[in-house]
């Protein structure tokens, strides 16, 4: 049919794995300037898709565990890696975030991951508070971010999560800055684990069930 466009390889790829990616680079660099990244600190990029966030984490001279699953972009993301000199500094990992084993030395988290795997991500990197990252930067839909980020919780594993982590609501991200389009825009979320948490870490996995009966709403307060 005249003006419409034929989707491509990379395209039915993108929409299959949910893949939108940050790519207006201005607001890449303001938002890796305010992350404070410290020269020889592990960080691990989950969904890291074009490396839009892994380059320039290695330009801070961070240690960068590049975590995408789609094996193109993965092999693409190698190749500029090697071709940039940047081969002992960001290790390409292709793997499913959601099997990556987490690093078991101190790391941070700074990824923008598809969104429909915000759920599985935020469990896997909250729930066990002893194995999870000093800290996590995430862009998220917008939503999603607001709602963690609430005070007093309006979810349920975000209280849950709360004697552990800490939830702060960063800059909003339009949906223009990212390609493909998604249909709604993002924000930056930071999770900071708690110097001194309010409860034991040994807690931490039972903690939603205990809370569940006493959360107003019952399961549907559940949902992220």
């Amino acid at each position: 049919m005249a003006g419409r466009q034929r989707s491509t390889e990379r395209d039915r790829r993108r929409r299959t794995l949910g893949q939108n990616f940050l790519t207006d680079r201005p607001t890449i660099s303001r938002l890796i300037a305010g992350l404070d990244i410290r020269p020889g600190e592990l960080v691990v990029d989950l969904g890291a898709g074009n490396g839009a966030l892994t380059l320039p984490l290695a330009g801070r001279g961070a240690e960068v565990l590049a975590v995408e699953m789609d094996p193109t972009w993965a092999g693409r993301l190698r190749d500029r890696v090697d071709r940039d000199g940047l081969s002992a500094q960001v290790h390409v990992i292709q793997c499913d975030l959601r099997r990556f084993r987490l690093p078991r030395q101190p790391y941070r988290v700074v990824a923008s991951p598809p969104f429909g795997l915000t759920t599985e991500l935020l469990a896997r990197l909250l729930d066990e508070p002893d194995r999870g990252p000093a800290r996590a930067d995430l862009v998220l839909q917008a939503a999603v971010a607001h709602k963690h980020a609430a005070s007093p919780p309006q979810a349920l594993r975000t209280a849950a999560w709360a004697p552990w982590w800490r939830f702060e609501l960063g800059p909003r991200l339009d949906r223009s800055l990212f390609r493909p389009r998604p249909r709604v825009d993002a924000a930056l979320l930071t999770i900071h684990r708690r110097h001194d948490s309010i409860l034991p870490p040994a807690l931490a996995p039972g903690f939603r069930e205990v809370l569940r009966p006493l959360w107003p709403d019952g399961p549907a307060s559940a949902r992220l």
